[in-house]
């Protein structure tokens, strides 16, 4: 056990230091600290040592010199199980400081702001702070680092079992953390300043990618049995996205079921209406708009009732009871909404296998897709574009209905979610037949029709959405032919005319939106 006689305190972030501050008073240590935070303490009662008066060198430079002294380091970095250590200290007088509270300058909520310049962004760059948490995380066998104010109360909680000391297992805990925190920093750093060209432009894409995540879980295996897996999150995961999920009820999740879930809540979050979206195998199997929650996902399940078996099921709207209890009658693996009410929540608890996630409804998400590859890493910014009525290009001699416009830009969202080349058919915000994966357009379109076929749904007057461009006239036969009278694509094809003088040929209408949703 270390028991804590001295500690230095410096932090920009300084929720709850002065209530940690007095805690660590009430077991008698004594306080180091500098700047705002020493007067912020003072302010508060606290009996504190500015870091000046402690190494009896003032602070300069503009503050940007301050804890970099031998008194601050050599009373951190001693190890005080080698003699010739504290006999070097007791010759220069200086004492051991046995707690390091540091947090880091607010680099990557500066560099956030639009209008940051890069002279703001380089004095928020900390120098001293991460030298003292390295300092003290390298010493952890004796001396304990805070750099996470959420450590505060159970620091003070052990102190309080041990009498004033901090055990082996929380300092290696605390140094862990320490380490993690100064790699992130550095890492934000060398993002932001290797993203920037020559005029101080910022460039999506930092010559040298650093990556931090936190890990959630670990997997009881991969996408197959004999593969291992975990999840990770972002260190501050995005409001809206999966990572910021909670668990209800129900089993662990899978590495599958993690990889559908975020497909099905990535594309149901895009509605403005109660909507509903199936998904298996990261494809939608079925979706849906409606009057109501039940509404939306009976017709989201009634395009492929085969494929939903066991499928992730994703809402926009607080989960009501009777879309529960219409839910629980299906074997489904993940239900999500934002919100799940008591009485939904009663229904599912009868079927405690369901794994029921809720995550906030929130605009916004990662700021870049990433793959791997053999040796490498691809990256992307995300497919962000939502087309609207007014950039639609009518191409044919008919013109789409009101209604077909209507159903035709839900088809489309719905398609930049199915693995392509994907096929999309649709009437009355509900798709009717799903093709996704396959090599060629016009396989999709037929397995999407043969979907919609087996699943009892008639295509006449639906209409049709295709991630990309129809390289020939084939698919628009088949699509035709199956009962589309409207088709909603980029265009850009060398076969444009054709594919254009084929849908006038079947006097259906058709609309470019000048750019595709390729997913792989």
């Amino acid at each position: 056990m270390a028991v804590i006689k001295q500690a230095l305190i410096s932090v920009s972030d300084k929720a709850g230091v002065v209530e940690f501050a007095r805690g660590l008073q009430d077991f008698g240590v004594m306080l180091i600290s500098t700047g705002g935070t020493a007067k912020l303490l003072k302010a508060a009662g606290l009996s504190v040592t500015e870091v000046g008066d402690y190494t009896g060198f003032p602070e300069m430079l503009d503050g940007r010199v301050k804890t970099l002294h031998p008194r601050v380091h050599a009373g951190i970095l001693a190890r005080r199980d080698v003699p010739a250590h504290m006999g070097a200290m007791q010759d220069a007088g200086i004492p051991a400081i046995d707690l390091v509270v540091v947090n880091l300058y607010p680099f990557s909520q500066t560099v956030a702001k639009p209008d940051c310049a890069l002279a703001e962004a380089i004095e928020n760059i900390d120098i001293g702070g991460p030298a003292m948490v390295r300092s003290a995380a390298k010493n952890y066998q004796h001396v304990a680092v805070v750099t996470d104010p959420a450590d505060y109360a159970p620091l003070l909680r052990e102190m309080a079992s041990t009498s004033g000391a901090i055990g082996a297992e929380m300092r290696f805990a605390l140094a862990r953390k320490a380490f993690s925190h100064t790699a992130a920093y550095d890492g934000a750093i060398s993002n932001y300043l290797t993203a920037l060209d020559a005029a101080g432009q910022r460039d999506p894409f930092p010559t040298r990618l650093n990556l931090q995540f936190e890990l959630v879980q670990a997997l009881r295996y991969g996408e197959n049995p004999h593969q291992h897996a975990a999840f990770y999150r972002d260190l501050d995961p995005a409001p809206g996205g999966l990572g910021a999920y909670t668990q209800l009820q129900g089993k662990a999740l899978s590495y599958n079921n993690i990889a559908d879930a975020d497909a099905a809540w990535e594309c149901v979050k895009t509605f403005e209406q109660a909507a509903c979206v199936i998904v298996k195998h990261a494809n939608p199997c079925g979706a849906a708009i409606g009057a109501s929650l039940t509404e939306a996902y009976r017709n989201a399940f009634a395009t492929d009732p085969t494929s939903a078996f066991g499928g992730i099921i994703a809402f926009n709207r607080d989960l009501d009871a009777a879309t529960a209890e219409a839910v629980s009658q299906q074997f489904v693996e993940v239900v999500i909404a934002p919100r799940v009410s008591e009485e939904a929540a009663a229904i599912f608890s009868q079927k405690p296998n369901i794994r029921v996630l809720t995550v906030a409804l929130a605009s916004g998400g990662n700021t870049l897709e990433l793959k791997r590859v053999g040796g490498g890493l691809l990256a992307q910014t995300p497919d962000n574009l939502n087309v609207t009525e007014s950039q639609l290009k009518v191409v044919t001699q008919r013109k789409p209905s009101a209604k077909q416009l209507s159903d035709l830009l839900f088809a489309w969202r719905v398609a930049k979610y199915v693995k392509s080349n994907a096929i999309v058919f649709c009437v009355d915000g509900r798709t009717l037949g799903v093709g996704a994966g396959q090599m060629s357009r016009v396989d999709s379109a037929r397995i999407a029709s043969i979907k919609a076929a087996h699943a009892g749904l008639a295509l006449k007057d639906s209409v049709v959405a295709s991630d990309a461009f129809f390289p020939f006239r084939d698919g628009v036969d088949v699509v035709a032919e199956a009962g589309a009278t409207a088709i909603i694509q980029p265009g850009g094809s060398l076969r444009d005319e054709e594919v254009i003088a084929a849908a006038d040929e079947h006097g259906m209408a058709m609309v470019f939106t000048g750019f595709r949703h390729f997913r792989h």
